[in-house]
């Protein structure tokens, strides 16, 4: 079973909002369906309803995320923990759309759709493929991005556990924005001390008189 493979179920969900800036794209049925990507089968038993349901399981992942970000592990498991007690997964064995040389099935693992709703069904998914990213990585792998004022969930699978930003974009923009910073640092710094030596010259002048 490539649970590896669901982790990023909690990723997408979360970061379908962005808090601090005031926008969430999860507003229709459509935004819930398009979460589910290959999983058409899944995505067709969405309804209105579940527009409601997968935010409350949105702001209970993003917890999770919070929790770790902000190093209070213990809280983080037990956040995880209900989650998976709530919305438990159901493996099956699948073949489908895997076939040896000879045309027969390659039996594997499956994480099935919850016969309950759809929501119930990705959030079992996206529950259980981040506990797998955590029991494997550990609860620091789970972040926030620092590239103010984006806050989107990421998993760290970095070999120095060295991921600080959600994507490219946003590592670009906050160390472009670093290094504005330190030029008008210097800058100023510069300004101070291009003023400071005028004033230091008259108070020797004055001092030899």
């Amino acid at each position: 079973m490539e649970l590896a493979y669901y982790s990023d179920y909690a990723v997408r969900l979360v970061n379908t909002e962005e808090p601090t800036r005031g926008k969430d794209s999860l507003t229709s049925v459509e935004a819930v369906r398009d979460l589910f990507e290959g999983n058409s089968s899944a995505a067709r038993r969405a309804t209105d309803a579940d527009v409601t349901r997968f935010r409350s399981v949105r702001a209970r992942l993003r917890a999770v995320f919070e929790a770790a970000d902000g190093g209070d592990e213990t809280l983080s498991v037990d956040l995880l923990n209900s989650l998976l007690l709530e919305f438990p997964v159901s493996p099956q064995i699948s073949g489908h759309d895997h076939r040896d040389d000879d045309g027969r099935p390659l039996w594997h693992m499956h994480l099935a759709d919850h016969p309950s709703n759809a929501t119930a069904g990705y959030a079992a998914i996206a529950a259980m493929g981040l506990a797998f990213h955590l029991t494997s990585y550990g609860v620091d792998r789970l972040g926030l991005c620092e590239a103010a004022p984006c806050r989107n969930a990421y998993l760290d699978t970095s070999t120095n556990r060295s991921r600080r930003y959600c994507s490219d974009r946003c590592a670009t923009r906050a160390n472009v924005a670093a290094y504005r910073a330190r030029k008008r640092l210097e800058a100023d710094r510069s300004e101070s001390t291009g003023l400071a030596a005028p004033s230091a010259q008259r108070t020797t002048a004055n001092g030899e008189r």
